[in-house]
């Protein structure tokens, strides 16, 4: 390719990704909220209403006992998931597929769980959209088709701007919808004693025992939400520095807005479990398994407080007003990983209006294919892969870089500094991927098919430790010096904000998204390249040559380090 169109086009793709940042680090000079506001954006976005129509669904299958041991059995292996992996996006201020590529996957070999991710945004886009569509139904006669099309047209005008204009939407809604979904509920959880009885002994369309099997199969459900936690980090990951001054209100947003979402959705899906109950027992018992649908439990629960009419707006308002905020959140994430994989694949980036369209597109889809009547079978499914996928980050992160001291302690995400493919990632999905579907097929046995989740949770925590020692880390890093001299860190260990000017876009750009060039300047300086220009290069001319020979990972860890493991970087060695 010509050096000029190369220039030309990295220069484009800085100018439009100035807002959003789909594959590069989040700058100092972008990231100017508090952390407050940050954790306040972030836990806006977990509005959804798909968490109801989980409860209520597992809550009829396997009864009330079974599906809220489920909910907390989920909610705390998702934490316990959550934390090593939020921390590196809210204190490294990257995304989950600038993070996969340090922590097993490679450079390229991390487009494998971008692309689950993505699949993850348009499945629950759908499901949402869904739920606005019978929301509109109900109120207007709005034909199902119809509404499908408005809940996705709606969202465009916001995702296009950003993390500015989802900053204002996630401000102002939240107390609205706050106010709507919980003030009737508490109101009928203190007035109406029976329901609360009724609710506690429901059996559902279970025997009405208590048995592990059951547990873990509404778990299961429950786990395809995991990665609603890279959503959060996409937010997450605008987090200002942490200094002393600020470490409070730093260490609070990111408990909550980071693996803390997990106990707000885990209660919605308890609230989903007893408005299910409330529906079937005191409004209308032959509703079934349409008792699943928020539409109805909201009506229902208004109706026997107020005027049917009003029940009907209010529950209208409520549901345009999650389904907007949470898919908003749907379609930035997604747009950010669809381009974050044609980027580097094709070597050129359109602008992320065109991956916003694309990934609205495919959830349109989803809904013309009614996905949501198979809601409990499609995220069964999906939960499979989806464990896989973040219990090996969290494992490598956890495990790899600070126990086993294998993976380099800080996430590598340049290109130059990694290799394109990494095994341990990629054989730990790959393995427990497969084991746990099939499990879920029950291709295992019968008796495994209830706990093919446990399979892949299981099977990704032994296999990416194992892989890491049986390579002997030697796919982790291309290079050990991205040939910098300054620091990489300040004084508090956050990312430097230090600033340096790409010789290829002429643009600043702060330290950590710098490397050297390997084209000298005229005069035989070392001249800087940005992490954007060298995703959008498809050649090698600036890429620094691999190291030949260098200290194991556990060394560079504890001495000179990548760039991201040590105060200071090594000079360049070219």
């Amino acid at each position: 390719m010509d050096a000029t169109v190369s220039t030309d086009n990295a220069r484009a793709a800085a100018e439009d990704s100035l807002e959003d940042y789909a594959f590069r680090y989040v700058p100092r000079t972008f990231r100017r909220w508090s952390a407050a506001s940050v954790g306040a954006t972030a836990l806006g976005s977990i509005a959804f209403l798909a968490d109801f129509s989980i409860g209520a669904s597992i809550g009829i299958d396997h009864g009330t006992g079974n599906a809220v041991l489920g909910i907390l059995f989920a909610s705390v292996v998702i934490v316990i998931v959550g934390v090593p992996v939020a921390y590196y996006a809210a204190r490294y201020n990257l995304d989950l597929d600038l993070i996969a590529r340090g922590s097993g996957f490679g450079y390229y070999g991390s487009m494998i769980t971008t692309v689950v991710f993505a699949g993850f945004t348009c499945i629950f886009f759908a499901l949402e959209g869904a739920i606005m569509a019978q929301g509109l139904r109900v109120a207007t006669e709005m034909p199902l088709w119809l509404g499908y099309l408005v809940s996705t047209v709606v969202v465009i005008p916001i995702v296009i701007y950003g993390m500015r204009a989802l900053e204002r939407l996630q401000f102002w809604t939240t107390p609205l919808w706050l106010a709507l979904a919980l003030l009737p509920l508490l109101w009928i959880l203190v007035s109406d004693h029976e329901a609360v009885r009724a609710f506690t002994s429901f059996t559902g369309n279970s025997d009405g025992s208590v048995s592990f099997g059951a547990v873990v199969s509404s778990a299961a459900v429950c786990f395809a939400l995991t990665p609603q936690l890279a959503e959060q980090i996409d937010y997450i990951r605008a987090m200002p520095p942490r200094t002393p001054a600020n470490a409070r209100s730093w260490w609070t947003s990111f408990a909550f807005s980071g693996p803390g979402w997990v106990i707000f959705s885990g209660t919605k899906q308890v609230i989903g479990v007893f408005l299910a109950v409330y529906l079937l027992v005191k409004v209308e018992p032959t509703l079934g398994h349409q008792a699943t649908e928020p539409v109805k439990q909201f009506v229902g629960m208004y109706q026997s407080l107020i005027p049917d009419w009003l029940a009907i707006v209010l529950a209208l308002v409520l549901i345009v007003v999650a389904q907007v905020k949470i898919n908003v959140t749907n379609a930035y994430s997604g747009s950010l990983a669809w381009s974050n994989v044609f980027t580097r694949l094709a070597k050129h980036y359109p602008g992320r209006t065109v991956f916003v369209l694309f990934n609205l597109v495919i959830a349109y889809g989803l809904m013309m294919l009614d996905v949501f009547t198979l809601i409990s079978f499609v995220l069964s499914l999906y939960a499979n892969v989806v464990m896989a996928w973040l219990v090996t980050i969290a494992t490598d992160i956890a495990v790899n870089k600070w126990v086993l001291r294998i993976s380099p302690r800080f996430p590598e995400f340049r290109r130059g500094m990694l290799h394109d493919w990494n095994p341990v990632g990629l054989v730990s999905v790959g393995l427990a991927s497969v084991l746990s579907l099939l499990a879920f097929a029950g291709l295992l046995g019968a008796a495994l098919k209830p706990f093919s989740v446990l399979i892949a949770i299981g099977v990704a925590f032994v296999a990416t430790p194992v892989t890491a020692l049986a390579t002997r880390g030697r796919y982790y890093l291309r290079r050990h010096s991205d040939g910098i001299d300054s620091p990489l860190f300040d004084e508090h260990g956050n990312p430097s904000g230090e600033r340096l000017r790409c010789h290829v876009t002429g643009y600043m750009f702060e330290r950590p998204d710098m490397l050297a060039s390997a084209q000298r300047g005229s005069h035989g300086e070392v001249q800087y390249v940005s992490s954007l220009a060298l995703t959008l290069d498809d050649s090698d001319r600036y890429v620094l040559p691999p190291e030949v020979t260098g200290p194991p990972h556990w060394a560079t860890d504890r001495g000179r380090g990548t760039g991201w493991g040590s105060r200071s970087t090594p000079r360049p060695r070219f």
